[in-house]
């Protein structure tokens, strides 16, 4: 047992000194790689200054050093993430979160191995190593809320612009003036796309790409109508705003209902917690007993999996989608 701690002891330390460097290598790549780029841009000619430097230009680059933009090239699911970094409107690389991904995951590992079995270690790492990507999911998650909200007021400044005789590319840009910035960047930039030569078709597409969201769909679907068959497009905007706000009020009403259902799931999680927590301060050696057991450390990992596992199953149980 003795030599055991030792080994394990050795084992963990080498880890840590193996991520400490591998981190100061790729802090040392990426300094050489922007440096090069810096000279570049001192040594170029002004014209290729002037498209690096331009916002119109983006760099399809999933990382700044050279060996990782490589290995991610090759996989699938870099594409998916790429999509959920622009509809979360972060100005983060690939590199960047999957890196982060690599080290939450493999620092937890190391803090969980001593106090935890193998397997719940191991678990506890891949459900922490995916945080960075939970935390893309919820900020895309408030965006497209704040999107919905927003929404109808621009819709119905459009109508509003549209009655008065303004052309449809005058009235987006007017009304992206106006908006709240969620909107206002999505307005602008659509708007943009579609006067720069790529038509309002396929601006459009590429806004419903950016905001899967029923509501822009609709939008685009009555934009090209209309550049097809005519007709009162004001009308039609005014009239979607209008729907869209009763379905922000249903949301809103079944929201609230669901609370309840969330509130109790909550607190049927930490409940157990709690107790353990206050047992151990109150009679200790009632729960040392629990924890000194050969079967101890697997028992709690398991009663910890399956809180978080029904806690997950309530949440989704009471989230309605409309």
């Amino acid at each position: 047992m003795f030599f055991a701690s030792i080994l394990a002891f050795f084992v963990v330390i080498f880890l840590l000194a193996s991520i400490t460097v591998a981190i100061a290598w790729m802090a040392f790549l990426k300094s050489q790689a922007e440096d090069a780029e810096a000279a570049d841009h001192a040594g170029g000619a002004p014209g290729d200054t002037f498209e690096r430097e331009s916002p119109l230009f983006r760099s399809d680059r999933l990382s700044t050093l050279n060996f990782w933009d490589s290995l991610l090239a090759r996989f699938d699911f870099v594409e998916i993430l790429k999509t959920r970094l622009t509809q979360a409107e972060l100005d983060w690389s690939v590199g960047r979160v999957t890196l982060a991904m690599l080290l939450s995951a493999t620092v937890s590992f190391l803090l969980c191995w001593k106090i935890l079995p193998g397997w719940a270690a191991l678990l506890a790492a891949v459900v922490v190593g995916f945080a960075p990507y939970g935390y893309i999911l919820h900020v895309r998650r408030k965006r497209f809320d704040r999107f919905r909200e927003g929404f109808p007021d621009v819709l119905d400044s459009l109508a509003r612009a549209l009655r008065a005789g303004y052309p449809l590319a005058t009235a987006m840009e007017s009304v992206a003036a106006e908006s709240t910035p969620t909107v206002a960047v999505e307005i602008r930039r659509t708007s943009a796309e579609a006067n720069l030569g790529m038509g309002w078709s396929r601006a459009l597409e590429n806004l419903g790409r950016r905001l899967p969201l029923l509501e822009v769909n609709l939008f685009s679907s009555a934009v090209q109508l209309h550049a097809r068959t005519g007709g009162k497009l004001g009308e039609v905007m005014a009239q979607l705003a209008e729907n869209m706000r009763e379905n922000l009020s249903l949301r809103g009403e079944v929201r609230a209902l669901a609370a309840y259902g969330k509130l109790t799931g909550l607190i049927l999680t930490i409940l157990p917690i709690a107790i353990a927590t206050m047992m151990m301060f109150v009679s200790p050696d009632y729960m040392l007993v629990l924890y000194n057991h050969p079967w101890g450390k697997n028992l709690i990992a398991i009663a910890v999996a399956f809180l978080v596992l029904a806690h997950i199953w309530i949440r989704k149980l009471v989230d309605i989608e409309i």
